[in-house]
């Protein structure tokens, strides 16, 4: 409880402290060393930050340097709000969709708009609109829709032949590829493996906005589209986690709580991400395949996490940082990082042209999952005060992690809890 009230005010605090503070421009006449918060260490990731950072430098020998502080994935959001609120803050943050509606309604944010549309060669208006969407406020743009990535399967195809099943992108080819299907496959995997059949990465039963990777192919929400309206005891979610319940306590296709098991590590037959962990497949350890997400009872669907990358007002160098970001997300460096972070550009969103940086996908890869993912997919879950609700969420669910749990109990307490706060 303590930990609850301490994150929810600590939001509250940080995001109304930054609200009225302007940011202090200084920094252009002398040495400049700007920071950005980053939640990823992976090497492949940061060595191609750092060549479009030590490319700019040279274009701008008042840079003395740009560093990346790599957050842990867990405690993200709580770590850049605590050093925002500490004095602290870094020149740009990577903020995730979840945290989008609280930095982009706080003020703690540069309008980012003129910046970009001034910065020569930039092509603002290849920006896919519905991508900015989440990111705007009264017709400004607070962050760049850095990485607009949907959720695909990655699949070892190793231990999927192991447990004599179908392989699922032969399954999708002849439109059997569903929920059925994927818990069969991944419930068969660990009784002839002894490795666990399917992972929805990083929720392990705590993150569970990444169920909505789940869920939605029931047609279920976490909330109404207004936000104002709890979801989680609706029929559609009931039925969903439900099945989920089954899959882990009862056919054991997915690991249980307190059991950890790396894909990446060739632990999984199957596990639910996004296409900038393919970076992670590079070793060859195992052969591998990557598929849409199974089709629900409503049919085919498409889930994206969004990353955007905004200015800190109350960074010390605000207008280099915005003028760096520019350069970080123009037309060629987007193409460069599109092999991990699918760009919110027109121009790049073909098969072919993300086939040129992304080595390790198919252009078929890349078509069934990143663009038409892209294309037909909704965000996850996302609110004003995030942090909170999230809090609020997990607590009432972790009854639902027990085999004997009544799910529709469960569900009903989870929307009793966050009622409260979604009518405000």
């Amino acid at each position: 409880m303590r930990k609850r009230v301490a994150a929810a005010a600590l939001a509250a605090a940080v995001l109304a402290g930054t609200a009225a503070c302007g940011g202090d421009d200084a920094g252009s006449d002398g040495p400049v060393s700007l920071r950005m918060t980053i939640w990823s260490s992976n090497e492949a990731h940061l060595k191609l930050f750092n060549e479009i950072a030590e490319a700019y430098r040279a274009e701008h020998p008042n840079v003395a340097s740009i560093t990346y502080d790599s957050l842990p994935l867990e405690t993200y959001t709580t770590t850049l709000t605590t050093q925002i609120a500490g004095g602290n803050p870094p020149d740009l943050a990577w903020l995730f969709e979840n945290s989008a509606p609280d930095f982009v309604s706080s003020g703690a944010l540069v309008p980012l708009d003129d910046t970009l549309k001034d910065t020569a060669g930039y092509e603002y208006d290849s920006l896919v609109p519905a991508a900015l969407k989440l990111w705007q406020r009264d017709g400004q743009l607070y962050a760049y829709p850095f990485s607009t990535s949907p959720f695909g399967v990655f699949v070892n195809t190793d231990l999927v032949a192991a447990a004599g099943k179908q392989n699922p992108a032969e399954l999708a080819a002849a439109g059997k590829w569903d929920w059925t299907a994927a818990l069969d496959l991944a419930t068969a995997v660990n009784a002839k493996t002894g490795k666990a059949g399917l992972v929805v990465r990083d929720w392990d039963y705590k993150a569970w906005d990444n169920l909505s990777t789940v869920w939605t192919g029931w047609g279920a929400q976490a909330w109404s589209d207004d936000g104002k309206t709890c979801g989680f005891d609706a029929p559609e979610m009931v039925e969903a986690m439900t099945v989920l319940h089954k899959a882990i306590f009862v056919d054991k296709a997915l690991p249980g709580p307190g059991t950890a098991a790396d894909f990446f590590a060739g632990e999984a037959a199957l596990t639910v991400t996004q296409i900038s962990r393919a970076a992670l497949l590079q070793d060859g350890k195992f052969k591998w395949d990557l598929v849409p997400l199974p089709a629900g009872p409503k049919g085919p669907y498409a889930v994206i996490g969004q990353g955007g990358i905004g200015v800190l007002k109350r960074g010390e160098n605000a207008e280099v940082a915005a003028d760096f970001l520019a350069y970080l997300t123009n037309p060629a460096n987007s193409a460069k990082l599109a092999q991990f972070f699918p760009p919110p550009r027109t121009t790049l969103l073909t098969a072919d042209t993300l086939a040129k940086t992304n080595p390790l996908l198919s252009p078929e890869q890349l078509q069934s999952v990143v663009i038409d993912g892209i294309t037909q997919g909704v965000v996850k879950p996302n609110h004003t005060g995030q942090a909170e609700l999230n809090q609020a969420v997990r607590a009432a669910l972790d009854p639902l992690w027990k085999p004997d749990a009544d799910v529709k109990a469960v569900l009903g307490a989870v929307c009793a809890s966050i009622a409260p706060q979604l009518a405000k």
